[in-house]
């Protein structure tokens, strides 16, 4: 089981760690060291965290999809292995 647990955690972090790649490179670094984040990502990411999951666009959901397939992954492995 700790096993289970150290591969989801890993994914975990690396799920986490895309999304922030992925927000910085949408954002811009001010001189200070500061991370400014435009206004259109601003409003559309709240949208979105204020948006339950079954009402979220299709191709919004799919992105979820994706990030779903990839925890079913880590577990058919685990299965396999077993």
């Amino acid at each position: 089981m700790n096993d289970l647990r150290e591969k989801l955690a890993d994914l975990a972090h690396k799920q986490w760690s895309g999304w922030m790649k992925h927000l910085f490179s949408k954002s811009r670094k001010n001189d200070d060291g500061t991370v400014t984040i435009p206004v259109w990502a601003v409003e559309r990411w709240t949208r979105q965290m204020n948006t339950d999951y079954k009402e979220l666009p299709e191709e919004e959901k799919e992105s979820d999809r994706k990030e779903a397939r990839k925890v079913i992954q880590v577990l058919r492995e685990e299965m396999e292995r077993c």
